[in-house]
């Protein structure tokens, strides 16, 4: 679920492979790896990504289809 997540949130905000690269600081080969199933993304990068994007893990994973970030907690202050 999470290529195609990966993909929809990339493109609903015209964002092009190179530019979410350079914020994982990785390449564009390397995102594009990820974002077509040919990789396994890693949980840091799984984490970037939902910050990027604000939005939770379990959206980018398809574990729910809400959207919406988690409330902030107490804990969650890194």
């Amino acid at each position: 679920m999470y290529l195609k997540r990966l993909k929809e949130l990339r493109e609903d905000k015209d964002l092009l492979q190179k530019q979410v690269a350079a914020t994982l600081k990785i390449t564009r080969q390397q995102y594009g790896l990820y974002e077509n199933g040919e990789r396994n993304l890693p949980i840091d990068k799984l984490y970037l990504l939902a910050k990027f994007y604000h939005t939770s893990a379990d959206y980018l994973l398809g574990l729910t289809d809400e959207p919406q970030p988690y409330p902030n907690s107490k804990n969650s202050k890194i």
